[in-house]
């Protein structure tokens, strides 16, 4: 073999060499990223974080109904339907109060013998809003022909979100925290997380509960109620597992 052809022949030896190196490198490079991501299934923990406000409620939800007997269907639907249109026309002068129709319930009423002898029926109205004075106002308006059924208090929705999201980023870093306390409690090196859960909770105070029944000897017209809407706590836990590396 003449000195071309040995050179040619090294050459070619040496870029081949080189090649498999770089290969070689990038495929222990894959390996290691591959190796360091994935868990192995040892030295892991699993523990919880909790964070928690307390906010004062701003929403007043309340339900009303209208109960009536006839001795014939017709007659009770008849009863019930005005029952109702009258209060969500009522409704309608309070523009910053929801109103919906709720459930409706009618059934037979029976004697002795197993025949029926009228018709109970019973209709639902709900209400809900931000504004405690007008809703207040309203249930006295409603309660000249309807029955209180319950009164609760809660955070509407745009504040328990706004509140939620502030919440989630304080669990989050109350969980890196304590990660870094078990890293160092188990003396290792570092910590990887496995999965973390972030979940909320709502601590609503109990309704209140209250009927107020329309008799002859009543004023014509209900006085409005104050409002104490009290607070409620708002709960954000972050759960998860991490693996601590030695």
């Amino acid at each position: 073999m003449n000195n071309a052809m040995k050179n040619s022949s090294k050459k070619a030896t040496k870029g081949l060499i080189a090649s498999g190196a770089a290969l070689s490198l990038s495929a222990l490079m894959a390996l290691g990223t591959t190796a360091h991501a994935e868990p192995t299934g040892y030295n892991q923990v699993t523990f919880n974080t909790e964070v928690k406000s307390e906010v004062a409620n701003d929403e007043v939800r309340a339900t009303l109904y209208k109960k009536a007997q006839a001795t014939d269907a017709k007659t009770l639907a008849k009863t019930l339907n005005t029952a109702v249109n009258s209060a969500v026309a009522i409704a309608k002068r309070y523009p910053n109060v929801t109103v919906k129709t709720g459930q409706q319930n009618t059934y037979p009423r029976y004697d002795k013998n197993d025949k029926i002898i009228g018709w109970t029926g019973q209709a639902n109205i709900e209400l809900k809003s931000t504004d405690f004075a007008a809703t207040s106002q309203l249930i006295a308006d409603l309660q000249e022909t309807l029955v209180m059924d319950n009164l609760s208090f809660g955070v509407s929705e745009p504040k328990k979100d706004e509140l939620e999201r502030q919440l989630m980023v304080q669990a989050s870093k109350a969980f890196q925290e304590q990660a870094k306390t078990m890293t160092t409690a188990w003396d290792a090196k570092g910590y990887r997380v496995i999965n973390v859960n972030l979940n909320t909770g709502n601590n609503y105070p109990r309704p209140m509960y209250g009927a107020m029944m329309k008799s002859e000897s009543m004023d014509s017209s209900v006085p409005s109620q104050s409002f104490e809407s009290g607070n409620s706590t708002i709960t954000v836990t972050a759960n998860g597992t991490i693996e601590l590396v030695k």
